[in-house]
């Protein structure tokens, strides 16, 4: 693909400079330019999956330094999904953001072009360092939505995000620092073999840097027992850049999956899978917590972000059995829980604006207008996040559980994926019935001025249900894709010579 792996880096970042310099000051302008760079994403992003899945890896080296010195990207089919996934949610959000959300603050279109610019690069990188700089810049972007509209209660939430991510960046650099002292690198395909050289009285220092790498990604994917950051922001984010959220913890989830599997995977000798042995008991507690907090949730937003805690320790409890079908079952997951996280956070913004003074509260209260049709949404968005037939969540479930068959642990996964997801339908199920059956023997209707049909936000809200409906449908063809990508991760070998050369695995006497 050559220079159009760039793309998805650069394309959002010119339209964010050049919505901040040139149209600022007209709305119409802005969403004009950002949907139709993010539709233009799309375009390029399936290229680009439909490339890697008929290729092996390909680097980018940005202006042609070699590497490992130089700046580096790689396409390889798990980057080529998650920039596509990227792109697909992006497109949804800045739909629904384009009738009014994007006026209750300044220089909207400008920060979610920058965080779609962040978030890209992170999946498209090929070096340590450079998913820290990539993280800071989706970080700080995100900084900026987080506020988007004021509010006393966004400022508080926005405040302990803020300092929850400094910390976590200070430990990114702690941990680099700590690779880099006893590597002299920080490329990732080139860590691939020299973790295996280093000397073993630098072992010690090396484990320590990985741990911390660890808990840094860990922090970003919400896992136990740094999670309590996302309740409180994504409940009050505003409803598109909660929905936007939505990738961000898959940004953490990427990071240990590609980092673990590819620097302290098969060929790292006495540190190979050294996430594992903390990955799964962690993920397996954030599963229990998080929909635990579902249950207990006495707010619409509470539930959903609750429900996303859940759902991020599904997705690591699979990718911390460290196997190519458990790799490719969490991915499936991936995919679904994104999408239902996104449109749940949509359809709790059209049900929240009609509901007047109840807000998000969760308690009974008259009728509101279109409550039928938010109903029937809602119900479909509830039973693709508890994981019930016919949708996707059910299938990725099913993969996940049978992929842990042969894992010592599998009692233990079993039993708490089972229990939390009926825990998961009792929440969503009491929510449903206070919202729409309990209210409808109220007596009156809540009557919102200017309550109308929003065409945008019912279009953004139903596409994001409509990709669970298209992944459900074609999960053969999904399913057999993401089997490539779990070969691809677990033969590193691919990557490598991408990266460094046909010859560099002579390195390692293969």
């Amino acid at each position: 693909m050559g220079d159009w792996i760039v793309v998805p880096i650069v394309l959002p970042a010119v339209m964010a400079a050049l919505i901040v310099l040139a149209v600022r000051h007209d709305i119409i302008l802005q969403r004009v330019f950002s949907i139709a760079a993010t539709v233009a994403l799309v375009g390029v992003t399936l290229s680009l999956v439909v490339f890697a899945n008929g290729h092996d890896p390909e680097m980018y080296a940005l202006s042609d330094w070699p590497a490992p010195f130089g700046i580096v990207l790689v396409l390889d089919r798990l980057s080529a999904m998650m920039v596509f996934l990227t792109s697909l949610l992006g497109l949804g959000v800045v739909l629904f953001a384009s009738s009014e959300w994007d006026q209750r603050g300044k220089h909207f279109h400008a920060l979610f072009q920058f965080q779609l610019m962040g978030v890209n690069g992170a999946f498209l990188t090929g070096d340590v360092f450079n998913l820290f700089v990539f993280f800071e810049v989706l970080l700080i972007a995100s900084y900026g939505l987080m506020l988007h509209g004021a509010g006393a209660d966004r400022l508080k939430a926005g405040m302990q995000y803020v300092v929850i991510n400094l910390t976590g960046s200070a430990l990114f650099l702690l941990g680099v620092g700590m690779i880099y002292s006893v590597t002299g690198t920080l490329n990732m395909a080139d860590l691939a073999i020299q973790v295996s050289n280093v000397a073993p009285g630098d072992a010690a220092l090396l484990r320590a840097g990985a741990l911390v790498l660890l808990l840094v990604f860990c922090v970003k994917a919400a896992l136990v027992p740094i999670h309590f950051w996302l309740p409180g922001t994504y409940a009050n984010a505003p409803a598109p850049v909660a929905a936007l959220f939505a990738i961000m913890t898959k940004v953490g989830a990427y990071s240990v999956l590609r980092v673990y599997s590819l620097a302290f995977g098969d060929m790292a000798g006495d540190m190979s899978w050294l996430a594992q042995p903390y990955l799964l008991p962690a993920a397996l507690i954030t599963l229990v917590l998080g929909m635990t907090g579902v249950l207990a949730a006495k707010r619409l937003n509470g539930l959903i972000a609750f429900s996303v805690v859940g759902s991020m320790g599904t997705l690591l409890t699979a990718i911390a059995l460290f196997t190519p079908e458990s790799i490719a079952a969490g991915l499936y997951y991936l995919l679904h829980s994104t999408f239902s996280a996104a449109a749940l956070f949509l359809i709790a913004d059209l049900i929240i604006s009609r509901r007047g003074q109840f807000g998000d509260s969760l308690n009974t209260a008259p009728t509101f207008h279109q409550s039928g049709f938010l109903a029937v949404l809602f119900f479909v968005g509830a039973i693709a996040m508890a994981g019930m037939p016919p949708l996707s969540g059910f299938l990725g479930k099913l993969q996940i559980l049978d992929a842990a068959r042969d894992s010592d642990a599998m009692v233990w996964i079993w039993a708490i994926i089972l229990v939390t997801s009926l825990m998961c339908i009792i929440g969503f199920g009491r929510a449903g019935s206070v919202l729409f059956w309990k209210s409808a023997s109220v007596d009156g209707e809540i009557t919102v001025e200017g309550a109308k049909w929003p065409v945008l936000p019912i279009v953004a809200a139903c596409g994001m249900l409509g990709a669970l409906v298209v992944l459900t449908a074609f999960g053969g063809p999904v399913t057999d894709y993401l089997h490539g990508v779990a070969a691809q991760i677990f033969d590193t070998s691919g990557y490598i010579q991408a990266v460094l050369g046909e010859n560099a695995l002579a390195l390692l006497g293969q």
